[in-house]
């Protein structure tokens, strides 16, 4: 059997093809560190091995040479990490720890072909950098612009959803309406406001939905302090949500179980282009999954619990296909920051009721006897599709 951490050593230590090294997964309580991360680095002239320590709340970086880095490596490697990611130009190695502790070794083509970068203040392009006034507003950033220590998972997080809507919302002709259903503290709904308006220039107005009358509370005094009046917050039920002009955009951002579902309805019923969901808590479907088939799966209730997510945002997925989105369950965020990481991503431009959806849809609810509730929402709308 081949020697994972030989292999590994060995694509580290090759100046001319080295780019990087992750590593996370580790066991919660065995390492302080949930992900560490070595890439090459240029300083005063020499080449030096970047390692950057994170531990949910802050990163620690540190430069080696020489023989320290033989050992610092040899440190890294002994941490029971279930993932480790090598990339270099002369190929990838990835390794997959099972529960047994054996090590499961894969190798592909290379995903890049660019020469390592040695920059050692390298910072990838970033939607809003720490510099933004807008993320020190928020407390993300300091005055000085550097990422403040425990805010560095919501800083990645606002630049992966900003890039997300770099690919669906400029497509859309202005003036852009968007809607946040079941906005919280509403975040996200400001960092994309600021991002299509004085980014990318766009002619947009956003409104932002909660039950929680504080939140909303909190939500229009930031927007008033930010001076920023093309945002407003309204405290409603998303189901009774009547909008003066339907949306465009629709977000729904870690709304809690069936909300997810209410509002990927509403967006279809209001016809908007996009819609945007990153599911939370779903409970739904969790209560109808009795198969006997499925027993060996359904008897462990984290097993269960998992199998019932999956299977609603496919549903999810399933149902915007047949009213004429084009859906993809894309990771939101790394699963190292939550394992709720996934979006569903959705724009408009597929012809309604295309039988081969339908059919898998389906085939699908009849199979595991089930009936989701997007289906109840959207009603007749929907229903009509069915009976074709």
């Amino acid at each position: 059997m081949e020697d994972y951490k030989t292999i590994i050593k060995s694509a580290v230590m090759d100046e001319c093809a080295f780019l990087k090294l992750s590593l996370g997964g580790a066991l919660q309580g065995v390492s302080p560190w949930i992900k560490i991360i070595v890439r090459p680095v240029e300083i005063k002239g020499g080449r030096k091995l970047q390692f950057s320590y994170f531990d949910g709340k802050k990163d620690i970086t540190k430069n080696f040479s020489g023989e320290e880095v033989i050992s610092r490596l040899d440190e890294v490697l002994a941490i029971p990490f279930s993932r480790i990611h090598l990339h270099s130009t002369a190929g990838d190695v990835n390794v997959k720890i099972t529960r047994k502790g054996i090590p499961v070794i894969t190798r592909t083509k290379a995903s890049s072909a660019e020469e390592p970068i040695l920059a050692h203040d390298h910072v990838k392009d970033q939607p809003l950098p720490a510099s933004d006034a807008f993320l020190q507003a928020i407390g993300i950033a300091n005055e000085q612009g550097e990422i403040r220590p425990g805010m560095q998972a919501k800083f990645r997080q606002v630049n992966q959803f900003l890039r997300i809507i770099q690919q669906t919302v400029p497509k859309i002709e202005p003036p852009i309406r968007m809607v946040d259903c079941g906005c919280g503290s509403a975040y996200l709904t400001f960092a994309a406001y600021h991002y299509l308006r004085d980014i990318l220039a766009l002619e947009v107005k956003a409104l932002g939905i909660d039950v929680s009358g504080e939140l909303i509370g909190k939500c229009s005094a930031l927007r008033d302090s930010l001076g920023w009046q093309g945002i407003g917050f309204e405290v409603s039920q998303i189901a009774d949500f009547k909008p003066e002009t339907p949306p465009n955009v629709v977000l729904s951002l870690h709304a809690c179980d069936t909300a997810t579902d209410e509002a990927i309805a509403r967006g279809i019923l209001w016809g908007s282009e996009v819609i945007l969901a990153a599911p939370c808590c779903q409970h739904e479907l969790h209560d109808q999954l009795h198969l006997e088939s499925f027993r060996p799966v359904l008897r462990h209730g984290i097993l269960k619990e998992r199998l019932a997510d999956i299977l609603t945002d496919a549903f999810r997925a399933s149902v915007l296909r047949i009213m004429g989105y084009r859906a993809s369950v894309v990771e939101f965020v790394s699963p190292d920051a939550t394992s709720k990481n996934l979006m569903i991503r959705a724009e408009k431009g597929l012809k309604p009721g295309d039988p081969r959806h339908v059919a898998g849809y389906e085939h699908l609810k009849k199979k595991l006897n089930v009936l989701p509730c997007i289906e109840r929402l959207i009603g007749e709308d929907f229903e009509k599709y069915l009976q074709a």
